[in-house]
């Protein structure tokens, strides 16, 4: 693993590392929220170029349900928790580690495309949106950066 970072909760903890390390956990939590629950096709959310970026997993009490990842251009992606643990702070947890791991490899920014029920969220870390509304797998999102 590359590294690993604390969120509030000492039962709960950020690790960032490669594809290869982490994509038996990342893949299925993927899955879940995506595929199963969001209803993207398996293709459209299988990204074989998974090996190049970094990911991040979210861990409560060793139990992996959060992921994110950015890609070498700053833009942060596959953000998902699983749904019982959504608004507490996992989400926001992998989300500053990967922006955090983005600025230590000297990135000055971080893009992402935001589902627009994700907006507050995103908003909440620091994102603002800008550009239109956009249709990605047929859900309606809107581009977000960041400043680091």
């Amino acid at each position: 693993m590359i590294g690993s970072s604390s969120a509030a909760s000492a039962n709960v903890r950020v690790v960032v590392g490669t594809w290869n390390e982490l994509k038996v956990d990342a893949a299925r939590i993927r899955r879940v929220v995506f595929v199963e629950e969001q209803r993207v096709s398996a293709t459209a959310e299988s990204d074989p170029n998974d090996a190049h970026y970094l990911h991040a997993l979210g861990f409560v009490d060793d139990r992996p349900v959060a992921t994110g990842r950015l890609l070498p251009n700053g833009t942060i992606g596959r953000m998902a928790v699983l749904k019982e643990h959504r608004g507490k702070g996992l989400g926001a947890a992998v989300l500053a580690a990967l922006c955090e791991a983005a600025k230590k490899r000297g990135d000055k920014r971080v893009e992402l495309h935001a589902q627009t029920r994700a907006r507050d969220f995103y908003e909440k870390c620091g994102f603002v949106a800008f550009g239109e509304l956009f249709m990605e797998q047929n859900i309606e999102h809107v581009m977000m950066e960041r400043m680091l």
